[in-house]
């Protein structure tokens, strides 16, 4: 896949990024060598290479799905600076 000015203009004016006109010309070449780059990446054998998400393995430790009634909610209204009905009461940020 090749990059030509028109896919640059079209992608800066998506992405609201002015560029100048003179400068299209070396984003072309930056972008084309950069897929070009991602396209020696297919040529690496992964067959029977397992997916990393992360570069340790352990697993993730996990708490026993138990249902609580949330605890004591007087207890925990009184660390609120404002409280109403059992609830938390915070300023409306949208007009």
């Amino acid at each position: 896949m090749a990059v030509d000015v028109a896919t640059v203009r079209r992608v800066a004016h998506l992405a609201r990024i002015a560029e100048p006109e003179d400068r299209l010309q070396a984003i072309v070449g930056e972008l084309n060598g950069i897929l070009a780059w991602i396209e020696q990446l297919n040529e690496v054998d992964v067959q029977g290479v397992e997916p990393m998400t992360t570069a340790v393995e352990a697993t993730t430790p996990l708490r026993a799905d138990e249902v609580t009634d949330g605890g004591d909610p007087e207890r925990i209204l009184a660390n609120a600076p404002k409280a109403a009905d059992g609830f938390f009461v915070v300023p409306k940020v949208v007009e």
